[in-house]
């Protein structure tokens, strides 16, 4: 039996992909050999020598000791595009939010008195005339999932796209719909949008990713939409900017100050992934690969390790995670073959400073064979299965 901690309520659709037979869940569990996370801080979580796996129910993992959990051999897995239709859908209605005013009007009339409301009305709406997105240029800094899924649907609606991503994969590049165009530059982008949204992890090299130098280069009554990651804009050069007219609207996900409350800032309390649905397909994607993992050893999505699937071969498999220095593939196999077991099948990948060797054995793996693997040198653990 598996023990599976929950730091977060995780979708009851994805908990049933665990079999009750094989796994226990709980919040309340002592030393687990997997957790389930969503937004928990785990930064000062104490790393029982029990836990193989971590899943993330999101995509963000900055919740996360990944460094540590990579020295402990670790594996983190989260879960890239399942909630990319929520997001999608909330940039395109933030987008249609800020070009109607639909905001400002609203709290008008909500704080219209009743007396010849309808006269007053009529007379008000004229403040509040907003322009259509058809013909407007959308920038999109980041084109994973999420900036793929919200620059095709910009397309569909007849606005011009620009994107710039120079990590951008080959997955992604076929995803995209042929009308959205590359930006030469991060700069290049900024001055022609008249929208820009941001799909980016905060690291050292995104934060202040739009600042004073680059808010200068926007056109005349730009919006600038944030649904990735507190951090990612200057809010304080973005404010002057505001005021002084040259940017009409800031949408973020992440209120922090009293910045809440301009009257050309719409925050919203973090809703990019709050739907049903998108809480549902994060736990199924995130709880499939955790399972995987566990009773196949195999790697998909992970966040620290390589993408390591291997069809299942021989009597019983060996996962060994282990540094990634030379002569490790050799040391295994020797001490495997020094075991009498042949060794079916083989896989060996790396990803920075970490490994990952799985192996198919013609025979039950045994308890001396896994303490002889441990003592290799460079090895953080190993797992017969």
């Amino acid at each position: 039996m598996l023990n599976v901690q929950t730091l977060n309520n995780i979708s009851a659709v994805g908990l049933k992909k665990l079999p009750e037979n094989k796994y226990k869940i709980s919040f309340n569990v002592v030393n687990p050999d997997a957790i389930l996370v969503r937004s928990a801080k785990m930064l000062d979580y104490e790393i029982g020598n029990n836990l193989k796996v971590v899943g993330r129910a999101g995509a963000g993992v900055n919740n996360i000791p990944l460094a540590r959990m990579s020295a402990k051999g670790i594996v983190v897995f989260n879960a890239p595009g399942a909630n990319a239709n929520a997001v999608k859908e909330l940039v395109i209605s933030s987008m249609l939010l800020a070009s109607r005013n639909i905001c400002q009007a609203w709290d008008y009339v909500k704080n219209l008195a009743l007396d010849n409301l309808k006269a007053t009305v009529e007379e008000g709406k004229k403040n509040y005339a907003g322009s259509e997105l058809p013909g407007k240029t959308l920038g999109i800094v980041g084109l994973g999932a999420i900036g793929v899924a919200c620059a095709n649907a910009a397309h569909a609606l007849g606005m011009n796209v620009i994107g710039f991503d120079p990590s951008i994969t080959i997955k992604s590049a076929w995803k995209l719909t042929s009308g959205v165009e590359q930006a030469l530059s991060m700069d290049d982008l900024f001055s022609q949008s008249d929208f820009v949204s941001f799909h980016v992890p905060l690291v050292e090299n995104t934060k202040n990713l739009l600042n004073e130098t680059r808010i200068a280069l926007l056109p005349q009554g730009a919006t600038i939409l944030n649904f990735a990651r507190d951090g990612i804009v200057d809010e304080d050069a973005l404010m002057v900017a505001l005021e002084a007219g040259h940017v009409k609207y800031y949408i973020t996900d992440f209120p922090i100050d009293e910045k809440k409350n301009h009257p050309q800032v719409i925050a919203l309390p973090h809703l990019g992934a709050s739907t049903v649905e998108a809480e549902d397909n994060c736990a199924v994607m995130v709880v499939n690969q955790v399972r995987d993992y566990l009773e196949n050893g195999n790697i998909i999505n992970s966040v620290n390790f390589p993408e390591v699937k291997m069809p299942r071969a021989g009597r019983a498999r060996l996962a060994i995670t282990h540094k990634n220095i030379p002569n490790m593939v050799g040391q295994i196999s020797t001490i495997i073959a020094n075991s009498n077991t042949n060794i079916v099948d083989m896989l060996n990948k790396s990803r920075d400073e970490v490994a990952y060797t799985l192996a198919d054995i013609d025979s039950d793996v045994s308890t001396t064979l896994i303490d002889n693997l441990e003592k290799i040198d460079g090895v953080l653990t190993v797992r017969g299965i």
